[in-house]
């Protein structure tokens, strides 16, 4: 008898994030540790935690995170939205309340790329007229 598990990817800026939501009692766990120890700051925990409060399944599932570029917000960011697309996995009624809080949404802004004779993306060298 195999193991009931949805699984999704969440994707922001340079973080990739892959999903595993089991039924469980909400143990979490990201790239091998706790989810407190991997994001120490409360608001990217809040931010992680959001789409199973929108859809009143927190602690209904064990979480398992694999996560990796980026820094810590692009990271936790990837974690949201896949955590989302692996609830709509599970079931589709999830839906509505996640587009609601606006949780369904790949956020497309990445960086620029840096162009040649420039300092940066769109940055330019001092202008001398003389």
């Amino acid at each position: 008898m195999a193991i009931e598990q949805y699984h999704a990817v969440g994707r922001r800026k340079t973080s990739v994030a892959r999903i595993y939501l089991r039924p469980g009692n909400g143990q979490w766990t990201v790239n091998g540790k706790t989810l407190e120890d991997y994001f120490p700051r409360a608001v990217l925990r809040q931010a992680i935690i959001q789409p199973l409060r929108a859809t009143d399944t927190e602690g209904a599932f064990d979480v398992k995170i694999n996560v990796n570029g980026g820094g810590m917000r692009g990271q936790a960011e990837a974690v949201q939205l896949g955590i989302a697309r692996a609830l709509v996995n599970k079931d589709e009624d999830h839906r509505r309340p996640l587009r609601a809080e606006g949780l369904m949404t790949r956020d497309p802004r990445e960086v620029e790329r840096k162009k040649p004779g420039r300092p940066k993306a769109r940055k330019r060298f001092q202008f001398s007229k003389r």
